[in-house]
């Protein structure tokens, strides 16, 4: 039986790497990536880290940090960091026969049965530097014989420099002296509740847990960190999945950037948010009969009365089509707002999904061709946006969008917009 191998492909800070892409006078200072509203720090490259500068401090607690060091902090740029990850990971479906997406800046390989003519570090080398020649990204990759192993390789690979960015733990002896080194809250699915059980029971490192008895430890937790036990030892438990899992549900909200007194403003917005929600339900290729609608005051802010609600309603049959849910979505509003709150965030959130069509008509639905013809309307709607960037949109959504999340330091579009190309001088 051949033995299973796999590779964890993981972009080195990949939002800052982003940034510093298009910026080559910021390659050897800190940068770092703030939230919704520009927050807190969601994202550091190398230098930021230097500085002590933590993932999720609110900016006004590093501001006089920032300043110091001549830190340049940029807004989440989501479009630009989609973007690049798609270029990422298509470089990486030419290098490998089967790859599973698992984050915006990680991919597992299958490299099992692969005959390679040379080594698995210098396969891991390969990858490296062709991810960096067609992207301009640095990765680090990790190689074991299971998902679990390949995830702490890579750790390692992050880590320690010398290791030239690659790591191979296939072999038994050099997982062992890695899972030596490590605390158990390195290993995989392992949480702050789980590390704090498992170190009452004496398990303090990786080996510790690869070396307790998988059945006291299902016993003890779940079959889940059974299994992980298990493939610290090796024995793959966790298949590659290259097909995504169906969602089981589907959530837009944003906080606001300014808070919300006005119920034409919140109607906007919980427009704009059924309509991103329901494009990627399209997207699943699925559709929905839950839709909840919920919005609320900052728990945060010592100015605002506490309030906080939701409603959800149930179709009668499923659909994807943006204007049911947004008709449904302004009763259930009507039914929420209380006038004299500063409102600080909304959302909408869909569930109960079925595949197109499998579902029971009800006796006075819409003719089937109505369907397929509302169908094709929403597929326009998409194919245009997907092209040419919010060319169609409801009346409802509003034109300025004044409620919308603050990026005042945002960066250019540099990959996604004609308009905002980068120009060499």
């Amino acid at each position: 039986m051949t033995t299973p191998v796999f590779a964890l492909v993981d972009c080195n800070n990949f939002y800052a790497s982003c940034e510093k892409l298009f910026r080559p006078d910021l390659t050897d200072k800190p940068v770092v990536v703030l939230s919704n509203n520009d927050g807190c720090v969601v994202a550091r490259s190398r230098e930021a880290k230097k500085l002590g500068i933590k993932m999720g401090v609110p900016v006004f607690q590093v501001r006089e940090l920032i300043q110091k060091h001549g830190v340049v902090a940029f807004s989440s740029n989501y479009a630009l960091y989609a973007d690049m990850s798609q270029r990422v990971m298509n470089t990486l479906e030419s290098l490998a026969p089967r790859v599973e997406v698992y984050s915006i800046d990680e991919s597992f390989l299958d490299l099992t049965g692969v005959d390679f003519s040379q080594s698995l570090t210098d396969f891991g080398m390969q990858v490296r530097k062709v991810v960096q020649k067609y992207t301009g990204i640095t990765v680090c990759v990790g190689i074991a014989p299971t998902k679990t192993l390949a995830k702490l390789a890579n750790h390692a690979a992050k880590t320690w420099p010398k290791t030239g960015g690659v790591v191979d733990l296939t072999d038994k002896v050099r997982q062992r002296k890695l899972l030596a080194l490590l605390p158990v809250n390195e290993v995989w699915g392992i949480g702050g509740k789980l590390t704090k059980r498992l170190q009452q029971l004496g398990i303090n490192t990786a080996l510790q847990l690869a070396d307790a008895d998988p059945e006291y430890i299902r016993q003890q937790f779940s079959v889940v960190v059974e299994r992980t036990v298990r493939e610290l030892n090796g024995e793959s438990c966790i298949a590659l999945e290259e097909m995504a899992p169906t969602k089981k549900q589907i959530v837009s909200s944003r906080a606001f950037g300014e808070r919300i007194t006005d119920k034409q403003q919140m109607r906007e917005a919980i427009s704009e948010y059924v309509s991103r929600a329901c494009k990627k339900l399209r997207q699943e290729q699925q559709t929905a009969k839950h839709l909840t609608v919920f919005l609320r005051t900052s728990p945060f802010s010592d100015k605002d009365a506490p309030y906080s609600a939701s409603r959800s309603i149930e179709l009668d049959t499923p659909s994807s089509d943006t204007r049911i849910f947004l008709a449904h979505a302004m009763k259930l509003l009507d039914g929420l707002w209380l006038n004299g709150y500063r409102y600080a965030k909304a959302g909408v959130m869909l569930a109960d999904f079925y595949d197109p069509g499998v579902c029971q008509p009800g006796l006075f639905d819409e003719p089937m061709v109505q369907k397929e013809t509302d169908q094709k309307l929403m597929q326009l709607m998409d194919t245009l946006n997907s092209k040419h960037s919010k060319t169609l949109w409801f009346a409802s959504q509003g034109t300025k969008q004044e409620w919308g999340m603050k990026r005042e330091l945002l960066s250019p579009a540099y990959t996604t917009n004609w308009c905002e190309l980068p120009i060499a001088r």
